[in-house]
Order: C-alpha cells, then sequence, then structure tokens
C-alpha cells in the first residue's frame, strides 16, 4: 500500500511540473512518472503492468497534462521523441485491463495522442494500441465505443504501407469488423446517438478501402444492407456522408458494385446527397459513389435507366455555383469542381439519353463559365471571327482553373462524338457559348501547330495541354453533328489561313520522321498523328496531303505502328484520368477502350480512313500486302475502334464485312442442304438454301412471317421439322443475295463496285445497319460495337421451333425434369444440327458418317449437365465460361470450389475426345489459373484427372503441390492417392528442387 502511495505521489510531482519541464526544454522527463511502475518481459520486449485503479487514474492524468503541453513549437522536442515509447505502452496496459472507471479517460487520452503528436514520431509505436482498443468497440459505454472508433480510424487512416500490413495482421484475432457490423446493426434497431454510428461507420469505411478481402463479409450481409437502408431512411439523424462512405468502399468491390446498381432506392438517395441541398463533404461523397459504380458500361447504363435527368442537374449543380475567394477556389471548392467534372467525363464519354439531358441544363454554357471565369466580356451573337479570336485569346491567356482545362475539353469531345446528326443549331440557347468554346479549343490547336517547331523541347505540361486539345478539335470535326463539325472546320480554317500550309509540312515531315523511327518522343508523334487527322478533315488540307502523297506515308505510319512491341494509351501520360482509387479496387473485369489500347494505331487508322475517302490511289484493286495488313490488324485487334477502321480500309480494297472465329465455323454451312429448313427460291428458278436459326440471331427480317410458319410447321418430341420456301422479289438481285447470305454466314465477303451498290438495297430492307453502315463508307460512331457472331439467342425458348437435335447430360443421381417443349425427363437442352456440325469435327462426322447414329434424333453426352451446358455455350458463342472469381471464390468452401472445377475436367476429357482443342485449350488453362489461388484442391483435381487419363492436368495438380510434398507425405495425405500419382507429385517436387538449386 505505501509502495503504491510512493508512486502516485511521484506521478503527481511529474505531473505537475509537466508543463514547465517541457517548455524549458531540460529537467526531469515524464518517463519519471513512468519509471516508478512494474514491468515484465514478454519474450519480446519489456512492458508495463500497474493493476491498482487509482495509479491508473493518475498515469492517465499525467499523460494528459504531458499531452497539453505540446504546441507546434515543441512538437519536435527530444523529449517528446524520448517520452512516446513509454507513454504508448502505459495506454496499452490501461486499455487492456478495461476498467471501467477509468478506461474512457483512457481512450480519450489516446485521441488526444494522436491528434497531438506528429505521426512521424507516433508511426513505430501507434500499432501497439489497436489491439487493446478493437475489443473496446463492443463495449457497453457508448463514449468509450465511440472515443475507441474514433482511435482506431485516426490510427488506420495514417498508416504506412508497411505499417497497414502488420496493423491488419494483428487485427485478424479481434474480429473487428464483425464487432463494427454488429453494432451498426444495434445503432438501426435503437436509440444509440448518431456519433456512435458516424465514428462505426468512418471505421468500417476506412478498413474497407484499405483491405479488399473484407469487403465480401460486409455486402454479402443482407440484415447490414437492411439496416443501412434503415438508417438512411431517418433524414433526422443527418449520417448520410458517413452513409456514403460505406457505399464508396463497398463499391470498389466490383461484384458488390454490380448488387448495389440494383438498389433503385440507393440509386435515388445517391442522387439526392449530390444535390446542393446537402453539406459539400455529403455532396463530394456522392459524386464518388457514384464514380466508383459507373465504371463500366453496365454501371452507367443502370444508373442512366434509373435516374438520368436528376444525376445529370446534380452533376450540372456540382459543376455550377463556385464562389471566387481572392480570385481562386477554395481547396474544398476546388476539389469538389474537380470531381463534378471527373464525373461528367465519366458519364459523357458513354451514348445514350443523358447527353440530350446535359445540353437542355445548359452544359455549353457553363464549360464556357469554367474558361471565362471573372472575364466577363460582351458578345453578341453575330460577332464576327475576328472578335470571338479576340475574346477566346483573353480567356486563354487569363488560365482561369488551368487544371480543369483537360476535363472540359473531354467532356466537350465526348459530347460532340455522341451529339445526334440533326441536333438542334441554337444548343438550346447556348450557341454563342458553344461558338466560343469551339472557339478557344481551335485556338489551342493552333498553339499546338505552333509548337511543333520546338517539338524536341516541349515540356510534359505542354505536351498534356496539346493532347487534349487535338483531341477535342478532332472529335469535333468529325462529330456526328453537323452545326458542330461544320462550326469547328468553319473557325479552324480561318484561324489556320495564313499558316496552316507550313504547319501541315512539318506534320508531314514528323509522320515520316517517326515512320522511320527518327522521332523518339511517343506523346509529341501521337499528337503529330492527332493533328494531321483533324486537317485531313478539311477539305482544302485533305487534297493537299493527297497531293502530298499522305495516303504512302500514313500507310508507312501503320506498318512502324504495328511492328512496335509496346502499346502507347492515352492513360500513360494523361494525369487527369488517373483516379487514385482504381489501386484499392478488386473483381472488377475492365472492358478495354473503344480506341483501343494502342492510340498511335487508332490515330494512324483514322487519319487514313479520311484519305481514302477522296484518294483514287487504291481504285479498289486489291494490293495482296496491303490487305494482308489490314486483315492482320483486325484479327489481332481485340478493341471495337480499330477494328472498326481496319474493316472500312479493307471496303476499297473491295473487302468487306467483320471476320471472326465463330463466323468462320458458321459458315462452313453456307450452301449445305442437309441441314437447311429454309430455301429461297429466286424467280430465275435458281434456289438458295438457309437455316432458320441463323437467319433468327442474324438477320429476323429474311425469316417468313410467323403465321406461316406455325401454320407450316408442328414440333414434337422428336424435333421434327419440315422445310420452308420463300420465294425471293425480282428486284432482288441473285448474285447480291448470295453475297448478303455469305455476310451472314461467314460475317465477311468479297465484291465489286457494281454489286455492291446493288446490296446496299437490300441491306437496307433487311435491315442489317452494319452492313449498310460499311458498304455507304459512313465514318463509325465513336463507341459502336463490332457486329457479333454470337448464335447465343438461339437457344431461347422463341427459337425452340427451329431446333433438330436433342444433347442430354448424362445423370449419376436421378433428378425431377421438367422441360418446356417435350416430355423428356433427364437433363438434355435442344439444340441446332447446324451449330454442332459448323463448330465440332466429331459431331460432323457423326452427322455425315450414314450409320444408324447420324439418323438418331439425340445424343446421350457422357459428361455432367453442369459440363455440357458449357460445351453447348461454347458452341453457340466460342466462348468458354469461367467458374466465379475474385471474392465470390474466395469465400467458397472447398467442396463448393470443387464442384465449380470438376466440370473443367470432364470437359477436357471430352473436347479431346471430340478433336474441340479450342476447348481443352480453354479447361486446361481455367485449371490452372484457379489451383494457383487454391492450392489444397490439387489432391482433389489429380484424382479426377487421372479418373478421366487427363495426364496433363495432373502434371498441373501435381506442379502446385510439389512444394508441400513433404508435408502431405508426412501427414499422410498422399496415402489416398495411387502409386502412379505419388510418383507423379514427387516428380514435380524433384523437378521444383532443381530448378531452385540452379537459379541459385
Amino acid at each position: 500500500m505505501n509502495n503504491n502511495n510512493n508512486k502516485k505521489a511521484i506521478i503527481a510531482k511529474n505531473m505537475a511540473s509537466s508543463k514547465e519541464r517541457l517548455g524549458l526544454g531540460g529537467g526531469s522527463k515524464i518517463s519519471l512518472v513512468l519509471t516508478s511502475l512494474d514491468r515484465y518481459h514478454d519474450h519480446k520486449e519489456w512492458k508495463l503492468k500497474f493493476t491498482d485503479i487509482e495509479t491508473q487514474r493518475h498515469v492517465v492524468r499525467a499523460i494528459a497534462a504531458f499531452i497539453d503541453c505540446i504546441s507546434s513549437h515543441t512538437s519536435r522536442h527530444s523529449l517528446l521523441k524520448e517520452s512516446v515509447a513509454d507513454i504508448v505502452k502505459a495506454l496499452v496496459w490501461i486499455l487492456q485491463d478495461k476498467n471501467e472507471s477509468i478506461i474512457s479517460l483512457a481512450a480519450d487520452v489516446v485521441v488526444k495522442l494522436l491528434n497531438r503528436i506528429p505521426n512521424s514520431i507516433l508511426l513505430p509505436y501507434v500499432s501497439n494500441l489497436v489491439p487493446p482498443l478493437s475489443p473496446l468497440l463492443s463495449s457497453h459505454q457508448v463514449d468509450v465505443s465511440i472515443t475507441c472508433g474514433t482511435a482506431l480510424h485516426m490510427i488506420l487512416s495514417n498508416l504506412s504501407a508497411k505499417k497497414e500490413k502488420e496493423v491488419y495482421e494483428m487485427m485478424k484475432d479481434t474480429d473487428i469488423i464483425s464487432c463494427i457490423v454488429r453494432n451498426i446493426k444495434k445503432f438501426s434497431n435503437g436509440s444509440l446517438p448518431i456519433e456512435y454510428f458516424i465514428q462505426m461507420a468512418f471505421l468500417l469505411s476506412t478498413i474497407l478501402w484499405q483491405r479488399p478481402a473484407s469487403r465480401y463479409y460486409v455486402w454479402t450481409d443482407a440484415v447490414l444492407m437492411r439496416s443501412l437502408e434503415t438508417i438512411r431512411e431517418k433524414p433526422e439523424l443527418s449520417g448520410n456522408f458517413a452513409v456514403l462512405k460505406i457505399y464508396s468502399a463497398l463499391a470498389l468491390c466490383g461484384h458488390a458494385a454490380k448488387k448495389l446498381v440494383e438498389n433503385e432506392s440507393l440509386l435515388q438517395y445517391m442522387v439526392h446527397c449530390i444535390g446542393s441541398s446537402q453539406p459539400i463533404s455529403t455532396r463530394a461523397e456522392g459524386l464518388r459513389l457514384a464514380q466508383h459504380l459507373m465504371r463500366d458500361k453496365h454501371g452507367v447504363l443502370k444508373l442512366m435507366n434509373c435516374c438520368c435527368e436528376p444525376l445529370v442537374e446534380a452533376i450540372i449543380c456540382g459543376m455550377t455555383g463556385w464562389d471566387l475567394n481572392f480570385g481562386k477556389l477554395s481547396s474544398d471548392n476546388m476539389s469538389f469542381l474537380e470531381r463534378a467534372c471527373r464525373l461528367a467525363l465519366i458519364i459523357t464519354r458513354w451514348e445514350g439519353k443523358h447527353h440530350t439531358y446535359f445540353w437542355k441544363k445548359g452544359i455549353g454554357s457553363i464549360l464556357f463559365a469554367l474558361i471565362e471565369g471573372n472575364l466577363h466580356l460582351e458578345v453578341t451573337q453575330h460577332s464576327s471571327y475576328e472578335i470571338l479570336m479576340s475574346m477566346a485569346q483573353k480567356y486563354l491567356k487569363a488560365n482561369f482553373l488551368l487544371d480543369l482545362r483537360p476535363y472540359i475539353w473531354d467532356i466537350l469531345g465526348w459530347l460532340a462524338a455522341h451529339c445526334e446528326e440533326d441536333f438542334d443549331r441554337s444548343i438550346h440557347g447556348h450557341e454563342m457559348h458553344v461558338r466560343i468554346l469551339i472557339m478557344c479549343a481551335c485556338l489551342g490547336f493552333a498553339e499546338t501547330l505552333h509548337r511543333g517547331q520546338k517539338i524536341f523541347q516541349t515540356d510534359v505540361s505542354d505536351t498534356l495541354k496539346d493532347e487534349s486539345v487535338s483531341r477535342v478539335v478532332m472529335l469535333m470535326i468529325y462529330s456526328p453533328c453537323k452545326y458542330i463539325s461544320s462550326t469547328t472546320m468553319s473557325i479552324l480554317s480561318y484561324i489556320l489561313e495564313l499558316n496552316g500550309e507550313e504547319y501541315l509540312q512539318r506534320l508531314l515531315r514528323s509522320v515520316n520522321l517517326a515512320s522511320s523511327g527518327q522521332m523518339g518522343n511517343t506523346c509529341q508523334i501521337m499528337i503529330s498523328i492527332m493533328c494531321l487527322t483533324c486537317l485531313s478533315g478539311l477539305p482544302q488540307y485533305k487534297m493537299r496531303i493527297i497531293e502530298c502523297r499522305g495516303v504512302k506515308k500514313l500507310m508507312a505510319f501503320v506498318r512502324w505502328c504495328i511492328s512496335l512491341d509496346v502499346c502507347f494509351g492515352r492513360l500513360s501520360f494523361a494525369t487527369h484520368l488517373l483516379d487514385l482509387s482504381s489501386e484499392k479496387t478488386c473483381c472488377w473485369v475492365y472492358t478495354e477502350e473503344w480506341e483501343g489500347k494502342d492510340d498511335l494505331l487508332f490515330y494512324g487508322l483514322w487519319g487514313l480512313l479520311e484519305l481514302l475517302q477522296n484518294s483514287d490511289s487504291t481504285n479498289n484493286s486489291a494490293d495482296a500486302e496491303l490487305v494482308s495488313i489490314f486483315q492482320e490488324i483486325y484479327s489481332k485487334t481485340s478493341a471495337p475502334g480499330p477494328k472498326w477502321y481496319s474493316a472500312y480500309i479493307l471496303s476499297y480494297f473491295g473487302f468487306y464485312g467483320f471476320p471472326n472465329q465463330l463466323a468462320n465455323k458458321i459458315g462452313k454451312a453456307l450452301n449445305e442442304e442437309e441441314f437447311a429448313d429454309l430455301q429461297f427460291i429466286h424467280p430465275s428458278g435458281v434456289s438458295l438454301s438457309a437455316h432458320c436459326v441463323v437467319l433468327a440471331v442474324r438477320c429476323p427480317s429474311l425469316l417468313p412471317s410467323e403465321k406461316l410458319m406455325l401454320n407450316e410447321n408442328k414440333l414434337d418430341d422428336s424435333c421434327e421439322r419440315f422445310q420452308k420456301k420463300v420465294r425471293l422479289s425480282p428486284q432482288v438481285e441473285y448474285q447480291a443475295m448470295i453475297k448478303l447470305l455469305e455476310f451472314l454466314y461467314c460475317g465477311h465477303f468479297q465484291a465489286g463496285e457494281e454489286l455492291v451498290k446493288k446490296l446496299k438495297v437490300l441491306a437496307k430492307r433487311c435491315n442489317l445497319h452494319s452492313l449498310s453502315q460499311i458498304l455507304s463508307e459512313k465514318r463509325p460512331k465513336w463507341g459502336s460495337p463490332i457486329p457479333s457472331s454470337d448464335l447465343a439467342h438461339g437457344l431461347s425458348s422463341s427459337c425452340h421451333k427451329f431446333c433438330d437435335f436433342i444433347l442430354e447430360a448424362k445423370g449419376d443421381e436421378p433428378v425431377h425434369w421438367n422441360c418446356s417443349v417435350c416430355s423428356i425427363l433427364v437433363p438434355h437442352m435442344h439444340v441446332h444440327k447446324v451449330v454442332l456440325w459448323s463448330s465440332c469435327d466429331y459431331m460432323r462426322a457423326l452427322f455425315d458418317s450414314g450409320m444408324e447414329e447420324s439418323q438418331s434424333k439425340a445424343l446421350k453426352v457422357p459428361v455432367s449437365w453442369e459440363a455440357m451446358i458449357k460445351l453447348v455455350e461454347w458452341f453457340y458463342t466460342n466462348k468458354l465460361p469461367n467458374p466465379p472469381s475474385g471474392c465470390l471464390w474466395a469465400n467458397m468452401n472447398n467442396d463448393e470450389k470443387l464442384r465449380h472445377l470438376k466440370p473443367y475436367v470432364e470437359l477436357s476429357w471430352l473436347a479431346e475426345y471430340w478433336f474441340v482443342d479450342e476447348v481443352y485449350d480453354g479447361c486446361y488453362n481455367v485449371i490452372s489459373t484457379y489451383l494457383e489461388d487454391t492450392r489444397q484442391l490439387s489432391i482433389n483435381i489429380i484424382q479426377i484427372a487421372a479418373s478421366y487419363s487427363q495426364w496433363n492436368l495432373a502434371e498441373v495438380a501435381a506442379t502446385y503441390m510439389a512444394p508441400l510434398y513433404g508435408q502431405l507425405r508426412d501427414s499422410g495425405a498422399l496415402d489416398t492417392l495411387d502409386e502412379e500419382l505419388v510418383k507423379i507429385v514427387r516428380a514435380a517436387s524433384v523437378r521444383l528442387s532443381q530448378d531452385s538449386e540452379h537459379n541459385y
């Protein structure tokens, strides 16, 4: 007892004079308060231990008094640095002791410590506070839970990458996520203070942001998601910002985002929170959530279908209403404005009705205001180009909100690219502002051309500015909107009247230098090719480029592009497009941008196409080498943009259409009469055979009327069919009909000019828009997808009437099966012989064999239902579906994972037996990829693979078992394997050891 009293006296004495000592920088240190306390060693370090409540209270007060002394002037004092370690140790012991009478005071001191002491000093020790703070989130003392939540949020928000990993390892044993989730559920059902929820939400969102693996547990908790709905339906709680933070963090997960975007009430709530009635922090978080939900086209379309107009209005509101403070925006306002512009950019890059709303809400005037700033100059509808140019020069020199300029140009560019051809010339009353914007962009473009003479000295900032302004001018010149396109061409022609020829020659020299590898600045090469493409859109310059052998030079440039090993995309230098949150995303499957990964190739193809439209150099005589090059570009490029331009260029050589692997397979059935169920009879007496399923998917207009087919057809359990006949009109040219069917089956064809003219009429009557577009040589609209040869629609109920074959799956167990088409009671699919015959050598041989099996209406496929449906999907789409991925896969148990992988082993065996190499390779890749993340399944997969004699897959499984061979052998896990399989695993282990020794 006396010992405790002595400790208290020492503590009190040092506490009373701590402020004076710290200020003077000398004397006894705070550590004197703590040296009187007992210590113990936990085999790692010395720790403090003191259980007396009064001692704990005096220690906490001493630490609080010491922290109160800290100011900006003393925060780097050596006394502070020397004392932090023991202060943290003392607080850790007190928090771990969980003494109710002192814990609230201790938690407050922790928050004070985190607020006052620089993070650089605290960082080595702060992680030790996480284990004792985490359990206190469940304290029945609400103020303790709130304070501990605050402290943990502060700690986690300021961790270095190295410390972050260390801290989250500590938190695994505390089950902190479950605790926070329980607290939020408790809040939604009770009368706890709003501060309680806010701190829990902040802490949860921080963890979700930093730890992708934690998101699945949260977004799949249906009770929690309902609790959040309950909270957001109580406007009096004013917790919108906190609610949005949770949703924003969850939406970093692609699977979670897809679920959230299906919730219309959530989307409407988000849009409401972006509105002007909310605090700026809430509005900013709403914009962040919207951005996360619209990372792909699916999210954008969902939001536009649900709340298009109010969302556009909220974004427009976010881009207006800013106030200048001494000529500048505050950092909060600037950050919010930039976020609103970023969201406008994300949305406008996709085609849709939202573009109409943006124009109606005055987006032209708003973008102009972001350039104009507080420089208000008078202008009228009838101002001359000279006056407009003078004004635009003043706006550009003012450099108002310069950081937003790339956003402004990109938004304007997307609006121009997706604008309708007959768009209202008045631009909803904002025509003058749009004209000034176009003038500003064209002046910026001219400045880019002027800087081209210093092309090797241009700095990075100029490069970024030149790229964005060149791109918007290009999109406006080639805009589908006649007003925007003609206005841009007219203004640009006026500006370039004096120096245009000089700039043009310089650009052509730059393209030559690039093609010969003498120009190393890739950014500048891209800007040069964009500028040349822009000038190719102006009639007077287009003819000069052609006269200067521009077609040949651009063809050489395209050859140079495809010879490069590295692709150069816009994201590599356009910093305003960088999204830091993307580094924290998970489970997203991103589709390639329309223009592809190689902007040099894309813009080169674009410029070349524009020149070919007015060039006689090809004269439709096929140059074998050039045709081969563009066919190679088309086949090797996955992005729609380069494919479209390659297809258009090939059309100038007489090659039309969109070749692909599936179409090549189905093309084998063209003119095959055996499985044909439709006959076109020409007035001349000749006939053409076709297959209803192919026409139903690719050109329904060619099918007889539904009424006629119902009268002629009867479908029974054996899928019998009768052939239908369609008599063609005398106006239908027979050769044109042949080429039309060739396009429908093969995806492409070759034809001369005269036949193309006749095909244009036929394609238009058949509503084949993609064929009409390429035959009419109309420039592809930005974002247009490549026409698909996918036959998946042929499996829908509307095409059951065309089915003529049944595939029955192997059934290991009796199942109750009900089919809407027939009375067969085993798992089966109604399919089309023509598709199977075209896609699979085995099926073709079976149907052509003339044996009894070839006349059968059904085939028993020796694999499970799960494997068979994957095979059928490949037949109809040329794509093998993958198992679930990301967090969905990671959170399955091993039995579920095995159920997903086993069908691929079965299918691998069948593909080998049926000679379907692509399916075999696809199954091999799936097993290899998924075993890499789930190696514990290797012992199961090696057994299943062996049972199907799939020794390549067995070798894959053995490779993943090799590092654990010793452990598996000693544990007896290998006892379940045949001796042959054990040898395979042992051999893989030996190879691994030898490779390791060799590398060492």
